[in-house]
């Protein structure tokens, strides 16, 4: 219930943020819901997914004005070669810090 909760309410903050005007409402919404639902145990895959929704210019990177959740909040901890955006290895370092 409080990741529900925590969904809906960080869709309803990302939706009125400029760094999200270019994604859909149905990729921030499937996006959000993804994230709140990795954990440490979650799969390449669940993670390949997150990327693909994020990536909305996709160039094959996640841009800081592209991340939303604990991924924008960890974003300069994931971007290990210091390029400003993130790769799919580099996004999977989410799953060590959840």
């Amino acid at each position: 219930m409080k990741k529900v909760i925590g969904s809906l309410a960080l869709i309803a903050a990302l939706s009125s943020c400029n760094s999200v005007k270019n994604m859909s409402t149905s990729n921030v919404s499937d996006a959000a819901t993804l994230l709140s639902s990795l954990s440490s145990n979650s799969t390449v895959q669940q993670v390949a997914s997150l990327f693909s929704l994020l990536d909305t210019n996709n160039d094959e990177a996640i841009s800081s004005t592209e991340a939303i959740g604990s991924v924008a909040e960890n974003f300069n901890v994931l971007d290990s070669d210091n390029n400003s955006s993130l790769n799919l290895t580099e996004l999977q370092g989410i799953l060590s810090l959840l």
